[in-house]
């Protein structure tokens, strides 16, 4: 014994217990090796779901938009419609406003040329109507300037007609929801009678 290692061990039979040791080092290692690439796994996965979630939403979004841009995109295309036909129904009702005044001159004549313009008045009148244009009805009811322009007043002593329409000097015609034009009416307007 004098230092020299015995014979009877070799470095075989030394290192188990290093062996272990490094073992349980590497088994430590490698699992803190493993347990860093699953977290760093998971945060990856974490990512991407997040990436997903966010572009799907940003999917939906843009959908959305879409479907909103062609529904106004409709009801633009729609208005312009309405307009264009209200700009049209404009030229046929002058045309049978100038009709309503032959006919109003000629009340008495009952000539087949009068039967004939008022067959053709009421037919453009229909053709009208079934292209959705209504003939506004105001006489008898209060006046609106939405739908009326006070042409001419008239003086009344019946407080229950004050601002009310006692007669229509041109039709007036709505489109849908739309005035495409206003009637000119005579309006009346109370005046308390003197009293003498």
């Amino acid at each position: 014994m004098d230092g020299n290692p015995r014979s009877d061990e070799t470095p075989e039979t030394q290192a188990p217990a290093d062996t272990q040791a490094e073992g349980a080092d590497s088994d430590t290692q490698a699992e803190a090796a493993q347990d860093g690439e699953v977290a760093r796994l998971r945060a990856e996965l974490e990512a991407a779901r997040n990436r997903v979630n966010e572009l799907a939403r940003g999917l939906q979004d843009l959908t959305k938009d879409r479907e909103e841009f062609k529904q106004r995109l409709t009801r633009e295309r729609e208005r312009m419609l309405d307009v264009e036909r209200g700009n049209v129904a404009r030229t046929l009702l002058e045309a049978i406003d100038e009709l309503d005044l032959v006919l109003a001159n000629s009340q008495q004549d009952t000539s087949p040329l009068v039967q004939g313009v008022r067959m053709i008045r009421d037919s453009l009148l229909s053709k009208a109507q079934a292209t959705g244009i209504e003939r506004l009805q105001v006489v008898g009811r209060p006046y609106d300037p939405n739908i009326a322009e006070a042409a001419d007043m008239e003086v009344t002593p019946v407080p229950a007609d004050d601002q009310k329409v006692v007669a229509e000097f041109r039709a007036g015609y709505r489109l849908k929801d739309r005035i495409i034009r206003p009637a000119r009416v005579k309006v009346a307007r109370y005046v308390a009678p003197a009293q003498a």
